[in-house]
């Protein structure tokens, strides 16, 4: 099968929804699909307001029609919301064909952190997005409940996984700091709330591996913390793995990516009790939830990284692709044009995250 992904986030970004996405394409491929991914990097872009690292696209719909005109997909998934979701949306909608879309950013909480749009406003605009969409794809079931009483009536289940070969235990002596050490792994963005990890009582060390527009603040005001930048493949998972707790302070994230490359690990995990961490992380086996963050990390740290390792090792890639495979409806009804899987594979494919 031919299948056109369309997203706002690619690389370079380093995120949970781009190693995602990358994973999804990589797998399809190797399952006998064409796969092309849509993103920024195929058009005239600017720095997005109030975050330049990310780049959006500049007016893409007519170059985004040649792109899909000529590729003829055979199923279409729209993975942002975004100028580029925008654009396939009502490309496929003109055209009557049928897509799928999936749902992985808090963007109403993202928003009004930022701004003051009120939340009922944001989600509205969300639920009309993909409503349009034959299935809207979330990753936990926390998420799925949430939309559900917001409005949300076509959402079907998508997993994340982990690469349970690069992440995995390795030696704690990679890093040489006073014990325990906290760590935390992400963008350096207000939604993020970075600052509860840093705040939080602590008698040994904080490492802060990621980037982004809160990184100088961050570093002025908590100067005790160890701050080491994005990190990638064999290095990130040497730091993460030499940390003795994961802290995810994040109050938005719908799953937290990060947390099941710690488990992989074998690093426990210490989180608030809200939506994403609840359905990733089981309190007193993988890591601890709770109101008091610090409270979470210290009882993580009492907890066996064997039971994090055997979690992680449930949660393949492999599986979760198949997931979002059986999700996938076809654009336009009828017989079907000769598939991928009749001739060479080719097309933009995702190369590992990180």
């Amino acid at each position: 099968m031919r299948i056109m992904i369309v997203t706002d986030a690619w690389f370079p970004q380093t995120n949970g929804v781009v190693n995602t996405l990358a994973q999804t394409a990589a797998c399809l491929v190797r399952f006998g699909h064409e796969v092309m991914i849509t993103a920024p990097r195929d058009f005239r872009t600017v720095p997005c307001p109030s975050y330049s690292e990310i780049r959006i696209a500049v007016r893409p719909p007519a170059a985004l029609a040649r792109k899909l005109e000529l590729f003829r997909p055979q199923a279409v998934h729209v993975a942002t919301e975004g100028p580029l979701g925008f654009a396939a949306r009502r490309y496929c909608l003109r055209r009557g064909w049928r897509f799928t879309t999936s749902y992985h950013t808090q963007f109403p909480q993202y928003l009004k952190s930022r701004w003051p749009i009120p939340l009922w406003l944001s989600y509205a605009a969300l639920r009309c997005f993909h409503a349009a969409a034959q299935r809207c794809m979330v990753s936990t079931p926390s998420v799925e409940n949430e939309l559900h009483k917001r409005g949300f009536c076509n959402l079907v289940r998508w997993r994340r996984g982990v690469d349970t070969e690069l992440f995995r235990p390795r030696s704690k002596e990679f890093l040489q700091l006073p014990r325990p050490i906290a760590a935390y792994v992400g963008r350096l963005a207000v939604e993020k709330n970075v600052d509860a990890f840093l705040q939080m009582p602590w008698r040994g060390s904080k490492i802060v591996i990621g980037d982004g527009p809160e990184r100088a603040r961050l570093e002025a005001r908590h100067r005790e913390a160890v701050y080491v930048g994005f990190r990638y493949g064999e290095d990130l998972a040497a730091h993460l793995a030499a940390a003795d707790v994961l802290v995810f302070p994040s109050l938005t994230d719908t799953f937290g990516l990060v947390n099941l490359e710690a488990m992989a690990c074998g690093v426990p995990v210490a989180a608030f009790p809200i939506t994403g961490p609840i359905d990733v992380v089981e309190d007193g086996v993988t890591g601890a939830l709770d109101l008091d963050l610090g409270e979470a990390a210290h009882r993580a740290l009492r907890l066996d990284p064997r039971a994090c390792r055997a979690r992680a090792l449930q949660s393949s890639w492999t599986a979760c692709t198949r997931e979002f495979e059986a999700n996938l409806t076809t654009c336009r009804p009828g017989p079907l044009p000769r598939s991928a899987a009749e001739r060479p594979v080719s097309g933009s494919t995702a190369h590992p995250a990180r």
